[in-house]
Formats: C-alpha cells, structure tokens, sequence
C-alpha cells in the first residue's frame, strides 16, 4: 500500500498534468484508489486558463482601451461588438479536460494564436444583449467582399435593432486586413454618427485584443 501510494504521488509529481485513468493504468490500480490518494494529500485539480499571445507594447495599449471602456461604461450597451470565426472540420479541444494537480493554483495559462487560418468564414455581431444574426461568406474574406457586405448585408442584419439605439451604436472590428483598407474605412466614417473602433479607426483598437470582447473568448 505504501508503495502504491509512494508510486501515484512520484507519477503525480513527474507529469502533474496526467489524467487519473491513466495514473491508475500505468500502476495497475484502480482510479478510485488515485483519487483517495490525491484527495488525502490535498491536491486538486487546476485547470489552466487560455490567454491572448501578446507582443511588446500590447500591454500599454490594452490598458489604455480598458481606461477609456471604465471612464464611459454607457458605451457598453451601444458599442456593436463583431468578428468573423473559422470553422474546419478539425474541431475543437475542450480545455475542460485539461488539468494539474498541485497542493495550489498553479496558474497554468495556455497562449493560443487561433486568430490565423480561416477555412469557412462566418460574421457574428453582439450589441448589448442581442445576438446579430450571423451571415456565412461564401468565399475568403476580402477588403471588397467586407465593405460589399457592411453597405448591402449588414443594415438588413440589424433592422431589428430600435432606431434610437441604431443612432448611438458604436461599430467594433479588429484588425484583420480585410478590415483595414481605405474603403472600408470610408464607408464607416460616412454610415456611423459615433467613432468607429478599429484598426486605424478614430478610436484605437488595439491588436490581439479578443480575449476583451464579448465574442472570441466566450460566443
């Protein structure tokens, strides 16, 4: 029995992240046992935590963008959050089966850098507490294809959406090429009364900024 113990605790020890069913594979015991053992020892399990990859000056403009949100927090309810997301047929991890076991939080992050190749691409927008419905490109993602899409598709998307509410709305997108060409910015400067925020917009949105906005890291 001590030697058990002594082998869960060492097989613990050395690979932290190891899941009880194989611990208890590996030893040749059963998975109940493993979890006494760790239960008695007081070591839990910690999921680790998805973070942004960022890049030397990130930090400074975050906060500044986070300053400018807390000084105007009205703006949340108008501000018209929107992203495109890729969808293969690769799929999804699911990180909630991702775990270490140590005595305390051992704070384990996991930098992602899933903005990058798109496959299929789908529109989705979020203004207060509405879900904009989402619209499917039929082909990549263009600066010609993006301002066809904001001057034809998108005032149909949001007909729906009071006008007094439209007349206050903040329009968001990152800073993905698509998004950033003379035309589109042209468009947004003529068809929105507030100051857009964008890459190269009157507002400032900073790059790889996706974990602040209510649709990467949580639509």
């Amino acid at each position: 029995m001590i030697n058990t113990r002594g082998n869960i605790l060492e097989m613990v020890q050395r690979s932290p992240q190891l899941s009880t069913r194989r611990t208890a594979s590996r030893i040749s015991v059963s998975r109940m046992q493993v979890w006494r053992t760790l239960n008695e020892e007081n070591l839990n399990p910690h999921h680790n935590h998805r973070v942004q990859h960022l890049e030397r000056g990130d930090p400074a403009q975050r906060m500044d963008l986070c300053h400018w949100i807390t000084a105007h927090p009205q703006l949340l309810s108008v501000i018209l959050f929107t992203d495109e997301a890729s969808f293969t047929r690769d799929g999804i991890n699911n990180s909630r089966n991702v775990h270490t076991w140590s005595h305390d939080s051992p704070h384990e992050t996991s930098v992602t850098k899933f903005q990058r190749r798109f496959s299929v691409n789908v529109w989705c927008g979020l203004l207060g507490n509405k879900l904009i419905e989402p619209f499917v490109f039929d082909s990549n993602l263009t600066g010609n294809i993006y301002e066809i899409f904001l001057r034809n598709e998108l005032p149909g998307l949001l007909e729906d959406i009071p006008l007094m509410i439209r007349s206050q709305m903040y329009f968001q997108h990152d800073g993905a090429l698509p998004h950033y060409t003379r035309h589109v910015s042209e468009y947004l400067n003529e068809s929105f009364p507030n100051p857009w925020l964008g890459r190269g917009g009157p507002a400032a949105w900073p790059p790889r900024l996706p974990d602040l906005t209510p649709l990467d890291y949580y639509l």
